[in-house]
């Protein structure tokens, strides 16, 4: 028996040498297309744009299956500075003269093991990852498990290719997408165009800058010790990295940052503790301790059951958009998905102060209610401001990824809020011109406080401020229904004015009230009757409830009159 073994062996040591030879001479940056002094950023666009071009799903030539495993080979060397710097030192990743091992780390969970032998080779898919297998039963083995064990769905966190957009927005796991109203994806791989999530060191001012009250959502370990948790870490940053945009990470020493640990209500201990800080459907914040497995498939599961639950799920076939007294604009999230989707949980947090938000199930742009307001396509987000109007925000909404699809959103709910605003503002501008009062000038004179009217209020200002709570105060009364006695000459057609008067320009007006031009008073009100010739004025305190009684008194023949000094006139 050892025999045998032993002539495998010096048969098989020329051969392995040979593939180690051969493997030292495939320059990863030759093989991205990049070159020695490429940034990071450079790398990841050449990984992307190659690996597309090569995915063994969408390329079926001759060959492309192992450019596709060199190509991510590659990319674990260039990737991590490490590898590179080994690899420009020395020629090898891990600092020796050749490659020996074709699992460079499995950095995004991409594994390539190569054997080779005559015979021809046929391709084949199934739950260890893509297999070309040789006529002799000789394999060629490329597994992409995103990060982990092929045998638990490719993934410690329970997705693979395909899967990785369905958490998103679909409601197929296809990797195609779903056309009919799930969000389709334009790009595959990891989340390259954005950088990796960093777990932050976390003390009072960036806790209070960055995460109280901001409505993202964050994992938070507490620890005392700064020796023992570099495994937590390592689990909390692939979570974190896996849900990017959805999730941040912080740490905080109980050690030099008691104050803010006793003000969460964590006390410093030597054991780790990891927390959530969350937003209910509430929308109030508060931290949970997570209990369960340190492993990234567990913390994801609760990370993503913890996500805020703000916007609220409505049935289509009765909905309408509320009437709301909070000048909030409103929007309705429309998808083919069962559940409210992560992006829109996302943004819900983050924007809870900001909107109204509801989402609601629908498979077929056919729905009435998508007729109404005419979506052709889904997923599709409909808005209406707080003034009434309704729009649809965008339809057939295509995203990348997480993040790419939350700043997706946010670009259309930013855009929305400001033609809120614009719209808001001018409704109020209408709404002030409708009821402002007017300024007594020569030209309207005698329209406001000739003889054909029995009673004319003036409000008297010399400020700026004093007119605008006149103004306010007077168009506020002349919409109210004042009791007037018959017996005091009003008659049912009879009708009394309100104006305002700029009494720094206008004295000689006010002379012909009173020899001194009310000059002690900077706000007060002159009820002038043109028929008889008479007025009253009211000198004291102006507000709503006091200048109501004024008027309420004179029309009810409550006020004693006196006889003006002459006519008001104009200069």
């Amino acid at each position: 028996m050892i025999r045998p073994v032993l002539l495998f062996v010096l048969l098989a040591l020329p051969f392995f040498f040979f593939l180690s030879r051969g493997a030292k001479t495939l320059d990863p940056y030759k093989v991205l297309g990049v070159e020695k002094s490429a940034t990071q950023r450079d790398i990841q666009k050449a990984f992307h744009k190659l690996s597309l071009k090569y995915h063994p799903d969408k390329n079926k030539n001759k060959g492309a299956q192992e450019k596709f495993a060199e190509i991510n080979n590659a990319y674990e060397i260039l990737s991590d500075e490490d590898k590179r710097k080994n690899y420009d030192l020395y020629g090898d990743a891990q600092g020796n003269t050749g490659f020996n091992e074709g699992n460079f780390g499995n950095r995004e969970g991409y594994t390539y093991f190569s054997s080779g032998g005559p015979g021809g080779e046929h391709f084949t898919s199934g739950p260890g990852g893509w297999q070309t297998t040789s006529g002799q039963g000789n394999t060629r083995s490329y597994s992409f498990s995103f990060g982990g064990d092929s045998s638990t769905s490719g993934s410690p966190f329970g997705f693979d290719m395909g899967d990785i957009f369905s958490n998103f927005f679909r409601s197929s796991g296809k990797y195609n997408g779903n056309h009919q109203g799930g969000f389709s994806s334009s790009g595959t791989g990891p989340n390259s165009e954005f950088p990796p999530v960093n777990i932050e060191d976390i003390d009072l001012p960036s806790f209070n800058k960055k995460i109280r009250d901001q409505g993202m959502t964050w994992l938070l370990l507490f620890y005392s010790s700064s020796k023992g948790h570099n495994a937590i870490e390592s689990v909390i940053s692939e979570v974190a990295n896996s849900l990017h945009g959805a999730v941040k990470a912080g740490k905080i020493n109980c050690q030099t940052e008691q104050a803010l640990c006793r003000d969460l209500g964590v006390p410093s201990s030597k054991l780790d503790r990891l927390f959530i800080y969350r937003y209910g459907s509430s929308g109030r914040d508060s931290l949970l301790e997570y209990n369960g497995e340190f492993d990234p498939r567990s913390l994801k599961s609760f990370c993503q059951d913890h996500l805020p639950r703000i916007s609220e799920r409505v049935d289509l076939s009765r909905f309408e958009f509320p009437s709301t007294n909070e000048n909030l604009p409103q929007v309705l999230l429309l998808s083919t998905k069962k559940d409210t989707p992560i992006m829109w949980r996302v943004i819900s947090g983050l924007y809870r102060k900001r909107f109204a938000f509801y989402d609601a199930e629908v498979h077929d742009v056919s729905h009435p209610f998508l007729k109404k307001y005419e979506v052709k396509a889904l997923p599709a987000l409909v808005g209406r401001l707080s003034n009434g109007d309704t729009y649809v925000l965008k339809a057939g909404i295509a995203v990348k990824d997480l993040q790419s699809g939350i700043n997706e959103l946010k670009s259309l709910l930013e855009s929305f809020e400001r033609k809120n605003k614009a719209a808001s503002s001018q409704s109020k501008k209408t709404e002030s011109q409708e009821r402002s009062i007017p300024l007594l000038t020569p030209s309207n004179m005698n329209t406001l406080c000739g003889d054909a009217t029995p009673v004319c209020f003036i409000g008297v200002f010399r400020s700026q401020k004093a007119r605008e709570k006149l103004d306010n105060i007077l168009s506020a009364l002349s919409r109210k229904t004042l009791v007037r006695k018959q017996s005091q000459g009003f008659g049912h057609g009879d009708s009394i004015s309100y104006s305002l008067l700029d009494a720094k320009k206008q004295a000689q007006i006010l002379s012909s009230f009173d020899r001194s031009g009310f000059k002690s008073s900077d706000t007060f009100i002159i009820s002038y009757k043109p028929r008889k010739g008479k007025f009253a004025a009211y000198t004291g305190e102006v507000t709503m409830e006091e200048v109501e009684k004024f008027v309420g008194s004179v029309l009810n023949g409550d006020i004693t009159f006196t006889k003006i000094r002459q006519n008001p006139t104009f200069k």
